[in-house]
């Protein structure tokens, strides 16, 4: 199982043509940002949320956070002018970890992209019905290193309806955490509408968490608490996790292969994952130095 090298908590859509929220998101806790320039940007403002997002990236800083835009379709009149811009940008010094390519139906989508921006990472949208279907497909493109699922899209696909429990969208999201497990992609959980529904929030949350999501995208900074709280290892689990290890490593000293723990073995399997809870927990500090 390979891990993110960096947390992936939270993490936020910043529409490219709001210049306060993109001068506000500099010090927001969160681990990532998405900066819009499809969905949330309109038509008529797509060419100067283009040209401000380039001199954002290149002015200011996010410290460590990953920095990831959202760019509009090829098949839209704007996704090849953002794709050059961003390439511009990245020339003369901004950086960009990735561009983030909508409704990414089949691995074919990325191609063009990838020509037009050589050497950047891409990251899919998964919301589509077909997307669903070729996951493992798209997952296994040579440039991708992610995947977002775009749950409202893929409602509106599926002409489902919403449910605390998201029954509808397991098959999807089943699919595409195999796909991105399978070929060591980081992969983030949709949104969730209600961004004054903490309880709501929070319960999404731990169901992404516990199916094996990275993090969750965002809406509103007022999310990014009950996200970043989510996706972090428990002191439970720290604990749980160094006990485990320390217990291996004693019977391993001995020439054993199985330890127990609170009336449970602990194998070299689950001492991988103990390592991983603890590398995560450096991580999360490392980035908020």
């Amino acid at each position: 199982m390979t891990q993110p090298a960096r947390p992936y908590r939270s993490v936020l859509y910043i529409p490219g043509s709001k210049e306060r929220a993109l001068e506000k998101a500099t010090s927001l806790p969160t681990d990532a940002i998405i900066f819009d320039l499809e969905d949330a940007v309109a038509p008529e403002e797509k060419s100067a949320a283009r040209t401000l997002l380039t001199q954002v990236l290149a002015e200011r800083g996010y410290g460590r956070r990953a920095r990831i835009v959202r760019i509009n379709s090829f098949d839209t009149p704007w996704g090849l002018a953002d794709a050059e811009a961003m390439a511009m940008a990245m020339a003369r010094g901004a950086r960009i970890d990735a561009l983030l390519i909508p409704k990414v139906s089949r691995a074919a989508d990325l191609d063009p992209v990838a020509e037009a921006v050589p050497g950047v990472t891409l990251w899919a949208m998964m919301e589509t019905c077909a997307g669903m279907l070729n996951a493992a497909e798209i997952a296994g493109h040579p440039r991708l290193g992610g995947m977002v699922m775009g749950t409202n899209d893929l409602a509106k696909e599926l002409n489902s309806r919403s449910s605390p429990d998201r029954l509808a969208m397991q098959a999807g999201l089943g699919l595409c955490l195999l796909a991105a497990r399978a070929h060591g992609l980081v992969i983030i959980d949709g949104v969730y509408n209600a961004f004054r529904d903490e309880e709501g929030l929070r319960a999404e949350c731990e169901q992404g968490r516990d199916m094996g999501f990275d993090g969750k995208t965002l809406i509103h900074p007022a999310q990014l608490a009950i996200a970043n709280a989510a996706f972090a290892p428990s002191k439970v689990e720290i604990d749980l996790a160094r006990r485990q290890i320390a217990a291996f490593n004693e019977v391993a000293a001995q020439g054993g292969g199985v330890a127990v723990v609170d009336g449970r073995i602990v194998e070299n399997l689950h001492v991988v994952t103990a390592q991983a809870t603890l590398a995560k927990v450096q991580a999360i500090a490392a980035l908020a130095e």
